[in-house]
């Protein structure tokens, strides 16, 4: 019982709870991206660089059968995603810690040691 006990405590933690639903909601949010890039953001931008269609770029690397391409444009794509998510990303958790009520700035209660280091400044100063 006394795993069961402690994989209990651990899975209730506020983190893993959080990082459970903020992968759920990156596996959702993926394919809002993923359609944002290709096909609002990405037509203009290959338009005003003269038509050019990133997913088609690609370097030939000649064989004696079939060349070997490195099509480098579907990694710009992916890049640009990751970005736009990234940047997504920070927006939401930056709202988010925005809608969350402040700490209180209380300081707290001076230590017992503290209290007579304070007392014994007084009593040196007092001696002046």
């Amino acid at each position: 019982m006394k795993i069961v006990d402690e994989f209990k405590e651990f899975a209730m933690r506020g983190n893993v709870i959080d990082l459970a639903i903020g992968v759920i909601m990156g596996a959702a949010f993926a394919p809002i991206v993923s359609t944002l890039v290709e096909n609002i953001i990405m037509p203009p931008i290959g338009y005003m660089l003269a038509g050019i269609d990133f997913s088609s770029l690609a370097v030939g690397i000649p064989t004696p059968t079939d060349p070997v391409l490195i099509k480098y444009g579907v990694f710009l794509n992916a890049l640009i995603k990751f970005l736009i998510t990234a940047f997504a990303i920070f927006l939401l958790v930056k709202a988010i810690n925005r809608m969350q009520k402040p700490k209180s700035a209380t300081a707290p209660a001076p230590t017992q040691t503290e209290l007579y280091l304070k007392e014994i400044r007084d009593l040196l100063a007092s001696k002046k």
